[in-house]
């Protein structure tokens, strides 16, 4: 193994050692930094100085970058770059003062001896220090992308239960190295939580690491809080203390009794029958109800929410899918919702007298749709679009986008909650676009207009910029903005707020209105999902994953603080949940949209309003 980074001096090991080991340093004050050359130096190293002349001073001498190369067998495995410490870091005793100011973050590497590096670098103090703390987080987020989580837990198994270290033992460096190990799983499981019960490898993973520490806990009391810890992590409520854990009172049934079936791995049935989904009920050939629904629900469940919103009997109506070759199959009531729209189309038909199916005639339906949103309180619908879009913006792990990003194999089960959200963005555009081309009458149609742009002007005073952006580019449509005399008639405060909500859309200069007002907007706040997506797509497109089969950990970093920002939106949590009674048909009205999802339906509904001069 040997480090390349240098001018001034080199650390060899002793002749006598079989693999010869190099380091060169640029500066003095590297000495000591670098946990590796901490222990090469107090095991039979010595010190040759090749350049006893100073180098020259510069002008761009602080600003110079100095890059650690580690070698296995001539070949890079690691490459780290000396950056200013944005605080205090553990260093060993002796070294300089001022070498606390600096510190080695990663460039690139192998993923084993990346992971080595963050162990090395990982303390047990109560908080890490901000860059250790960042470099976990960035190779949990991101971790997915260069190896498998069965290698993962492999690689963390043979750190806990190695006896040696740099190939010598160390009795004192085996608890320690445990402890860091068993951290980095806690906070593993914290940041993933219900993503791992869904793996098997790391079930199995916490079953033996679990029990590897009721093994050591007894040689190594101090593993006792980490086991404690782990215990209330997986959701275990007996506690085990260091007698129990000892050779006389260990026995075979204790295993048996605590074989992880805890609640924390058993949960995920549970989870997956909550988990929600987007139902396309079809009312016309381009026009349809999205009815948001658990996994679990049954099709009279559905039948029931689209009977209401059709202001229909629910005997009268019944669910049909239309299968991509033109069958059509009537829905039994008891049907999971799940697997209705996998093959095919999902229509609502009229039973008549004879029960014979027969389908909504096109534009028969809207003509008899009431304008309801004209009555309804422009802040509380809001609210409703608020409340909607925030429990679809605290459903998303931070994991999806970078499955999302990365195109993982079987990343659209790993995306769910996400593609609903993005789903949902494109819904409230076409939603805004198909009530004003269904408003025939000129006077409600203007008064629909000014609607949409106060209750655009109210989602960004709540911070939901997902649904303001939507509802801006709703008005935008071109089969809804080519509508002139809807438009002037419109009154000019109303044309001037509009404009300075359409500033905040401008794309120019990389959407700076929008980051600079979303940068002054404190949490909890819901972004611009598809731009923040875009950010995180520019950052991958741009730089390649790996270097020199090396993973590029630098841009890594890059999408890991670009993700971490769902957790800045969300570190407080949206207390607007205020649904009583009377707001019961307003949160049905906004959870169960009706919109046309045919460009050519609404600009032939756009020129049937206002036709071609």
């Amino acid at each position: 193994m040997s480090w390349d980074c240098g001018f001034k001096y080199i650390f060899a090991f002793s002749p006598t050692l079989k693999a010869g080991v190099m380091c060169k340093l640029q500066e003095r004050d590297d000495v000591g930094r670098i946990e590796l050359v901490q222990k090469l130096s107090r095991e039979n190293c010595h010190i040759l100085q090749t350049d006893k002349k100073e180098p020259e001073k510069s002008e761009h001498q602080d600003d110079e970058v100095t890059m650690v190369q580690v070698k296995e067998q001539d070949r890079n495995v690691l490459v780290l770059k000396k950056v200013p410490s944005c605080g205090p870091a553990p260093t060993a005793a002796g070294s300089a003062s001022a070498e606390s100011d600096w510190r080695y973050v990663v460039v690139s590497g192998t993923p084993e001896k990346i992971l080595e590096h963050l162990l090395n670098d990982l303390h047990l103090e109560e908080v890490q220090d901000k860059e250790t703390e960042t470099l976990l987080d960035d190779f949990l987020l991101t971790y997915t992308v260069f190896m498998t989580t069965d290698d993962l837990c492999q690689a963390l198994l043979r750190h806990y239960s190695a006896k040696k270290y740099q190939g010598r033992e160390d009795n004192s460096d085996v608890p320690c190295r445990k402890r860091k190990v068993l951290h980095l799983v806690s906070q593993w499981i914290a940041l993933y939580k219900d993503w791992l019960r869904e793996d098997e490898h790391s079930k199995m993973f916490l079953k033996t690491i679990y029990r590897n520490v009721l093994d050591d806990v007894y040689e190594y009391p101090i593993l006792e809080k980490e086991l404690k810890e782990f215990q209330k992590i997986l959701g275990m409520h007996r506690r085990h203390t260091v007698d129990e854990c000892s050779p006389q009172g260990k026995n075979k049934a204790l295993f048996h009794q605590f074989s992880l079936k805890e609640n924390w791995l058993q949960h995920r049935g549970t989870v997956a029958e909550t988990e929600e989904i987007f139902c396309h009920v079809y009312i016309t050939e381009h026009s349809y109800v999205s009815v948001k629904a658990k996994v679990s629900s049954t099709v009279q469940e559905i039948l029931k929410v689209v009977a209401e919103k059709l202001q229909r009997a629910e005997d009268d109506l019944a669910l049909v899918v239309v299968t991509f070759s033109g069958e059509k199959h009537e829905l039994q009531p008891n049907g999971l919702a799940k697997s209705l729209e996998a093959s095919g189309r999902m229509y609502v038909y009229r039973k008549d007298l004879t029960d014979t199916l027969n389908p909504f005639a096109e534009n028969e339906e809207s003509q008899q749709r009431s304008m309801r949103i004209l009555g309804m309180n422009t802040w509380d619908l809001a609210l409703e679009l608020m409340n909607f879009d925030w429990s679809l913006f605290n459903s998303i792990h931070e994991q999806e986008l970078i499955y999302f990003t990365f195109g993982r194999q079987g990343s659209g089960e790993h995306t769910v909650n996400l593609s609903l959200l993005l789903q949902r963005c494109n819904e409230v555009q076409l939603w805004v676009a198909t009530e004003i081309l269904l408003c025939s009458q000129l006077g409600k149609r203007v008064q629909l207009v000014k609607k949409f742009i106060k209750i655009a002007a109210h989602c960004k005073a709540q911070r939901n910029l997902n649904s303001f952006f939507a509802i801006v580019m709703g008005l935008n449509t071109a089969s809804v903005s080519r509508l002139s005399q809807t438009w002037e008639k419109i009154p000019g405060k109303f044309k001037k707020l509009f404009s300075e909500l359409e500033s905040l859309t401008d794309p120019s200069l990389n959407h700076k209105a929008y980051r600079d007002a979303f940068k002054k907007m404190k949490p909890p706040k819901i972004p611009f999902m598809p731009l923040l997506l875009k950010d995180v797509t520019f950052i991958h497109e741009g730089n390649k994953t790996f270097l020199d089969n090396l993973v590029n950990f630098e841009k890594l970093h890059m999408i890991a603080d670009t993700v971490r920002t769902l957790r800045h939106c969300r570190t407080s949590q949206f207390g607007g949940d205020m649904s009583p009674k009377e707001h019961q048909e307003l949160k049905s009205y906004v959870n169960h949209l009706y919109v046309i999802d045919s460009q050519q339906a609404l600009f032939e509904l756009s020129h049937r309003l206002e036709p071609r001069a």
